[in-house]
């Protein structure tokens, strides 16, 4: 657990969270795209809320308060809109850069690109 979310930067690069799962680091990965490019494809083991429901699902993300929460969308946008309402709301959350694409390619080049 961190003291604070002012402990973690804004953004982490895709290879420090592809880091944190292989180490089995304890944190939540989040994915705030719509539900049709969750189904099209995602990173195993992420839960989907998209941002435009962020704000009425937050009591969902209650047990994960004190664990760092890392967010994604397609290419950081959306995903750094929903990591600044979860920090302002007093969760430990951090921009997943370049989102899903840059996973894509940099960490799993078998994931289909959009």
């Amino acid at each position: 657990m961190l003291s604070s979310p002012a402990d973690l930067p804004l953004e982490v690069d895709v290879h420090a969270v592809k880091a944190m799962i292989d180490a089995g680091g304890d944190f939540l990965l989040l994915d705030c795209r719509d539900a049709d490019e969750y189904q099209f494809v995602s990173i195993q083991g992420a839960r989907l809320i998209p941002v435009g429901e962020l704000a009425e699902r937050l009591a969902e993300l209650e047990e994960h308060r004190e664990r760092r929460v890392v967010v994604y969308c397609h290419y950081g946008g959306r995903s750094l809109e929903a990591t600044r309402i979860l920090c302002a709301k007093g969760f430990q959350a951090q921009n997943m850069a370049g989102g899903i694409d840059a996973w894509s390619v940099a960490i799993d080049p078998r994931l289909p690109r959009y």
